[in-house]
């Protein structure tokens, strides 16, 4: 596995994805960060965003919605609420939750403004990723 890292993301639901990977990038909650193997070790928390690695010529994305990295020389454990490949978000149903989302916030003294505005950011965050698998 040299000049490799093993990316592993892992839900409360199990394993979403195991593979050898050439670099990784993610949204850390002071920024976003890049790994390439022998990177120096350091564990992080992540907020909702998107998660990209690179295999060869290859770069796939996923939506991670927060949670922690720990990173190695020759790994990076992503430890996530949830997290999608972006071939396999549902755009409509996305769409759907950011228009119900945006229509709470209008009425902000009649509901819960930081759950509304998570429902938002997740949503947008969710489509932006979606849109990435058709932009390559």
């Amino acid at each position: 596995m040299e000049n490799k890292l093993k990316l592993e993301i892992v839900t409360p639901y199990g394993l979403v994805f195991s593979d050898d990977v050439d670099e990784v990038t993610a949204a850390g909650s002071e920024g976003e960060f890049g790994v390439l193997p022998g990177h120096a070790p350091f564990l992080t928390t992540l907020k909702r965003g998107m998660l990209t690695y690179k295999k060869g010529n290859e770069v796939r994305y996923f939506f991670v919605n927060s949670g922690f990295a720990e990173v190695g020389p020759d790994k990076v454990i992503i430890l996530a609420d949830s997290a999608e490949r972006s071939e396999d978000i549902d755009v409509e149903r996305a769409k759907a939750a950011m228009k119900r989302a945006e229509e709470r916030l209008k009425k902000a003294e009649e509901i819960d403004f930081a759950r509304a505005e998570s429902s938002l950011e997740r949503a947008t965050a969710r489509i932006q990723i979606a849109e990435k698998r058709t932009a390559r």
